[in-house]
């Protein structure tokens, strides 16, 4: 059967393409045309033609990384579960995906692991590549929201059960590099083709070049659940920036990440290591409650709920490493001690003035908004939950981190999402 795409916005994913027409023949792509080509081709009857009256035409997101979506998970050990999501999923403009599943209690992860197996090749929407385990052989030292009874070390006889419960179907391993016994695991993922991530991972520089030796090329989620970026160590997040040979997921939404580091990203790394994800959970465009992730209830209280519960687990992380630097003994480690204190209490100014603004640009009638203030430069980003924002918007918030701080508008950057 020939159907022909017309009138559309062809995003090719090097140019976007006005007044636009694609030729569908046996679910290939035959040709690209103009709209004046289209209006001198002769079409046999049998071919569909659909307007799409300047609709966009793209190719499907593949999506590696997501554990539910609709109200639908991985987490409810369900077959039709996942089926469901296929077919909503196919209405976002998600062509295929690997369900990702938690790592749990033995029994329950392969239960799990076979139910979500048992979807594929039932899909009606959105086709299942595989599957995706993040983890278990993580690190508890960065479980974002995964639970610390779950992990496990390195055990290969378990993962052949998980290999075996699949049903061959793994496609992809989130895996800390610095475990005991790594190695021997990715051997065995590299002969039977599972590509290995790192990730949830409190990796040195150096483990991560030999978790790279290993064959694990690829990595979760960059710079989330990961040990980050130093000048001493570069750590993981580091390493996949510097290799080149590294690939990296990335959650693009601009909460996860900040927007200038995901430019960072596409000038330091080739496009074809970057590979977007949205790493969803059950309670995506979910409408009604109760709202689940995981066995746990989500608690929905805006579109930067998250981004909130990261950037306080970042303060955390910051503020603990300088107790650490406070509670040294010495003399020698005097004019340390007092850098030290003068970055905590930057940090808690920063974290106050944050919470503030929030309140304060609420109460101007903004739906959401977060502030983040760089506590060592008093740079101010202000991410405001809106389709878009008028100059008076703009003049708005400006007025409102003006009366409470002496940022210049300069070192003031206002997105919306």
């Amino acid at each position: 059967m020939a159907i022909c795409l017309h009138n559309g916005t062809l995003l090719s994913g090097f140019s976007c393409m006005e007044n636009c027409a694609v030729l569908i023949e046996n679910g290939l792509i035959d040709d690209v045309f103009t709209e004046k080509r289209f209006a001198q081709k002769q079409f046999d009857s049998s071919t569909k033609i659909i307007d799409l009256q300047g609709a966009y035409i793209a190719p499907g997101f593949i999506d590696t990384h997501i554990h539910g979506f609709g109200g639908f998970g991985t987490d409810d050990c369900s077959t039709d579960s996942i089926l469901k999501m296929s077919e909503l999923l196919a209405q976002y403009g998600v062509s295929a995906f690997n369900p990702t599943i938690y790592p749990a209690e033995e029994e329950t992860m392969l239960k799990t692991i076979k139910a979500v197996s048992a979807a594929i090749g039932k899909e009606k929407g959105a086709r299942i590549m595989g599957l995706h385990l993040e983890g278990p052989f993580i690190s508890p030292l960065k479980l974002g929201v995964q639970k610390p009874e779950t992990v496990k070390a390195v055990d290969i006889p378990f993962m052949e059960k998980l290999w075996q419960a699949a049903d061959g179907h793994i496609v992809n391993m989130t895996v800390a590099p610095e475990l005991k016994g790594m190695r021997e695991l990715a051997l065995y993922c590299l002969k039977k083709g599972i590509v290995l991530q790192a990730g949830h991972t409190d990796a040195k520089y150096e483990n991560m070049t030999e978790g790279m030796q290993a064959g694990i090329l690829h990595s979760t989620h960059l710079f989330n659940a990961m040990s980050r970026l130093n000048h001493r160590n570069p750590n993981a997040a580091g390493a996949v920036l510097i290799h080149p040979e590294m690939a990296c997921e990335i959650i693009a939404d601009g909460v996860h990440v900040h927007p200038d580091l995901i430019k960072l990203l596409q000038r330091d790394k080739p496009l074809d290591k970057i590979v977007l994800i949205t790493d969803a959970l059950k309670p995506t465009e979910q409408k009604n409650g109760p709202f689940l992730a995981n066995g746990e209830e989500v608690v929905q209280t805006g579109f930067f709920a998250t981004s909130r519960l990261d950037r306080q687990s970042t303060r955390n992380y910051e503020i603990a490493e300088l107790n650490a630097v406070i509670a040294m003994e010495g003399e020698e480690y005097a004019e340390a001690r007092q850098n030290a204190l003068l970055q905590k209490q930057n940090i808690v100014d920063a974290m106050e003035t944050e919470l503030l603004l929030e309140t304060l640009l609420k109460a101007q009638g903004f739906a959401d908004v977060l502030v983040t203030v760089n506590a060592s430069s008093n740079n101010v980003s202000v991410i405001v939950d809106a389709d878009e924002l008028t100059r008076e918007d703009t003049v708005r918030i400006y007025n409102v981190i003006a009366s409470e701080t002496d940022v210049s508008p300069e070192y003031v950057k206002i997105l919306s999402v």
